[in-house]
């Protein structure tokens, strides 16, 4: 009997140090782990832990960073800085509010390939929307960004009405840097889409600069109800950033 109480008390003791380890975990942190599990295995010490054995830290401990220092120097934890919402943002946007735009390069990196050549074997040829437009894409098939491109263009098929903003896409894989800046395009991972560009508003067009911290406006030409679906799939859209870029959709299932 005494043998059995130990047996249980020692399970119970295991099982109450999971627990406690478990929380440990930040709330953010768990939905990498859960949306990557294919690359990460866990979190331990203040680090994301990948399945290969690398981690890569969560909190560098700098507080009050600024803008450009969350766009250019970020940790894991700053890309949640803000929230995204899948309900109508408001117009004007809160300055410098662009969920999802906050990157950690090395972080995607990891997940989808270090060079082209690594990004590209794991790309896959769709038709994009067979009814209305017919055009071949390549788009990664990694965490199943390919189903969820398919299942946004099997449902704007049905839409006759948005095929002007979704054919002639603008790009999907390009490894190339961001305009006016050294930070990595997530085009570059293969999970992000550039609709037509001739319906779309960029903030870079518009101000007619690449000043991060200039004042402005906003503009879209883009159905809501396009965005919405979407959006039902994991796609953030650039729309609802400050620095807005409405022909952008980006596969960030993470942040939805």
């Amino acid at each position: 009997m005494k043998k059995l109480i130990t047996l249980i008390l020692c399970t119970v003791s295991i099982m109450t140090n999971q627990l406690a380890s478990a929380e440990k975990i930040p709330a953010n942190a768990k939905k990498l782990i859960k949306h990557y599990k294919e690359r990460i295995s866990g979190f331990e010490d203040n680090h994301i832990v990948f399945t290969d054995g690398t981690r890569m830290k969560w909190d560098d401990g700098i507080k009050n960073k600024s803008y450009q220092q969350l766009l250019d120097e970020p940790d894991l934890e700053d890309m949640f800085h803000d929230t995204y919402r899948k309900r109508t943002a408001k117009i004007p946007l809160p300055v410098n509010y662009d969920p999802g735009r906050i990157r950690v390069e090395p972080f995607f990196m990891k997940l989808y390939g270090e060079s082209p050549d690594k990004v590209r074997e794991n790309l896959r040829e769709i038709v994009w929307c067979p009814k209305l437009v017919g055009q071949k894409i390549k788009v990664s098939t990694l965490f199943g960004a390919d189903k969820q491109f398919e299942k946004i263009s099997k449902e704007l098929d049905e839409y006759p009405e948005f095929a002007p903003y979704v054919a002639k896409i603008a790009g999907t894989f390009n490894w190339r840097k961001i305009a006016g800046t050294d930070r990595l395009s997530m085009h570059s991972f293969g999970m992000t889409m550039d609709i037509n560009t001739k319906f779309t508003h960029y903030w870079q067009w518009d101000c007619k600069c690449k000043n991060e911290d200039a004042v402005l406006g906003y503009n879209n030409n883009i159905p809501l109800k396009l965005v919405k679906i979407f959006e039902k799939h994991g796609f953030v859209w650039g729309g609802k950033w400050y620095h807005y870029d409405t022909m952008h959709f980006e596969y960030r299932p993470e942040l939805m």
